[in-house]
């Protein structure tokens, strides 16, 4: 049956190229994708001169320990990469014993006693140059007695660091000692001492002794704290495009203020969230200066100011798609980023060229406009569109300012003008349309894209005119966000969000895009996007007053790359300001996560559980970051 305004054919993900480019490379330079390597160099053996491969045999007392170990030793990761000469293969047979060592340590296995052989000769009985037979991979046996698990006996804490109870740093009677959690107590004693405007406290003592006859291990940590002191003059290094006043006042290290290690840490994050910074490091002084301040230095790396980017996907739903962009890091010396880009869809989904998508825009943001926690954005952009809920002409421009409330809290304020030529359910209509949002949210996670703690709220407003029918109208939107931790490596993730416009009698009097619908990867998955909404007799999407949707998943890590992501998805969107469930909608679906340095990159699939007549069938959906 064929339905319109409403493709009938399920969703196809997306196959997508796009490269980016700072600069032309002054030679080429080997990457690496997903654990594939491209114009990478000859095989490490043809850079050897006397290479020597090796095979190992790792044997433990205690089976639970066998994978812990192998991960530790690098003559088992390293098994099929030979080495430089027999002496080097000794040389890295004697480390791989200290490193194993240190490893059981960390286990609280202080008896541990482990032997290697190469050749059938143990490490310490070895000449200093020994020769090996090297006709064959040359055999290595590492044998490994754990011992017992030692507890932590007495713990003393001296100094600036005697108030302090060791409980509060993992240092508990009767629990296991840990080499690591005793080193981790240390720094975090220092940290605490650092806390009270400390910034030159330090540990002056750490003693580990461990008692084989009871299997317990005694810990002294002594630390001093030093004077409470300022923060003191800041300095900048490594910035050369980059205006280090600006750096300086970005960072928000305000002189006169009480050092916090807190703020130091917040100041590193802050500049390395600006894109002309690729790395930030903030240290202090080893002594305060004549004024009784910490003096402070900020060194930064500087990314390259221009840059542009080419990227095209294809699907069977969509077609071709082809976009470029270009854009400069600082423009004016203070962080300024400007970004011009422009794209083009539905090549092969239509032959009518009226039919494809447009989109350009130009983007402009300023850090710093009116103080260090302000942000001033504006915006032009133009676009046709055809979806399946209607076809739109826009062109419309904008300007914004987020202020930085609190750490976690940003208010942003602006204004935005539009005019739109909408082909809907209504007819085809020409709005001008001005709109003022106020948005307030509260982001208190601790990963913007891969979140495993934490919560984040929205709350908007944005009151509106429309001026060829004279309407005046207000949208109202909210939603929160949760991520709980269970341990075994899962996080539970869960989201609530609702809408009302209210100030409307007739819909037809606004954009399209100012109604409400969903569906989609941004909301509900399994239908298409857009699909969820009130429909005319026609079966014509007509949008909606008020929504009502959520989601639930269980983020569950396989390993350190791959996880699943098992996932509920459900919405409404009503014909009144007010949300019901009359018609109640949601999809059910599974993803896989592949986690890279920039965030993990996502693919879902989902099917509705309430399909529409003639509807989609199911959803493939793929991007960077948790769906949410």
């Amino acid at each position: 049956m064929s339905i319109a305004y409403r493709r009938a054919a399920p969703l196809v993900a997306a196959t997508a190229l796009a490269v980016c480019l700072s600069g032309l490379p002054e030679r080429a330079m080997a990457f690496e994708i997903f654990g594939m390597k491209f114009f990478e160099g000859d095989d490490t053996s043809d850079t050897l001169r006397d290479p020597v491969s090796y095979s190992v045999d790792l044997k433990s007392s205690d089976p639970e320990l066998d994978d812990f170990l192998e991960e530790q030793s690098n003559l088992v990761q390293d098994e099929d990469e030979p080495v430089e000469g027999s002496f080097g293969l000794a040389v890295k047979a004697r480390d791989d014993r200290d490193r194993l060592v240190a490893a059981l340590y960390e286990k609280a296995r202080y008896g541990a006693i482990v032997n290697v052989t190469v050749d059938g000769r143990d490490i310490d009985a070895l000449p200093p140059s020994p020769q090996f037979d090297t006709s064959r991979p040359v055999p290595v046996e590492i044998s490994v007695e754990p011992g017992p698990v030692f507890k932590l006996g007495t713990v003393h804490l001296e100094g600036d660091a005697a108030p302090f109870n060791p409980a509060d740093y993992g240092l508990e009677t009767g629990e296991p000692a840990g080499s690591a959690e005793i080193i981790d107590a240390s720094s975090k004693i220092v940290t605490a001492l650092k806390s009270e405007g400390r910034p030159l406290a330090k540990l002056t003592n750490r003693q580990v002794v461990a008692d084989h006859r009871t299997n317990t291990v005694d810990v002294t940590i002594a630390a001093a704290g030093g004077p409470v002191a300022p923060f003191g003059p800041v300095s900048i290094d490594g910035a050369d495009a980059v205006n280090p006043e600006f750096i300086a006042s970005w960072s928000r290290l305000e002189t006169g203020e009480t050092y916090s290690p807190d703020d130091v840490k917040r100041a590193a994050k802050r500049l390395r969230a600006l894109p002309i910074i690729s790395s930030a490091t903030i240290t202090n002084a080893e002594e305060l200066d004549a004024n009784g301040a910490i003096p402070m230095t900020i060194t930064v790396k500087e990314a390259k100011p221009r840059y542009f980017g080419i990227g095209a996907q294809v699907s069977s739903n969509e077609g071709l798609g082809l976009e470029g962009y270009w854009g400069h890091r600082n423009l004016f010396g203070n962080a300024e980023t400007l970004k011009l880009s422009g794209s083009v869809s539905g090549l092969g989904r239509t032959r009518n060229f009226r039919d494809l998508d447009y989109a350009t825009s130009l983007l402009f943001s300023k850090p710093g406009a009116f103080g260090p926690r302000t942000t001033f954005s504006a915006s032009l952009k133009a676009a046709m569109t055809t979806n399946d809920s209607y076809k739109e002409k826009t062109l419309g421009g904008g300007a914004s300012t987020s202020f930085e409330l609190t750490d976690q809290d940003t208010l942003t304020g602006g204004m935005n003008f539009a005019w739109t030529e909408n082909t809907d359910a209504y007819g085809t209509n020409h709005y001008l349309t001005l709109v003022t949002p106020l948005e307030w949210e509260r982001d208190a996670t601790d990963d913007k894209l891969n979140p495993t703690e934490g919560y984040r709220v929205m709350a908007k407003a944005t009151p509106g005119y429309e001026f060829n029918s004279k309407t005046i109208f207000t949208s109202l939107e909210a939603s929160a966000s949760a991520y709980y931790d269970v341990g075994g490596s899962t996080v539970l993730a869960g989201k609530l969000g609702a809408g009302s416009l209210l100030g409307v009698s007739n819909l037809g009097d606004i954009p399209a895009n100012r109604r409400f619908y969903l569906g989609g990867g941004g909301s509900v998955r399994g239908y298409s996007y857009q699909e969820i909404s009130p429909y005319n007799a026609a079966d014509q999407a007509l949008g909606g007053r008020s929504y009502i949707v959520g989601s639930v998943e269980a983020r569950i890590s396989v390993s350190d790359t791959f996880g699943v992501v098992p996932f509920l998805d459900f919405g409404t969107v009503g014909s009144s300001a007010t949300p019901t469930f009359s018609d109640f909608r949601a999809g059910a679906g599974v993803g896989i996560r592949y986690a890279t340095p920039f965030g993990p990159l996502r693919l879902d699939v989902a099917v509705p559980l309430k399909r529409y007549p003639g509807g989609s069938r199911f959803g493939l959906y793929a991007g960077i970051g948790q769906a949410f």
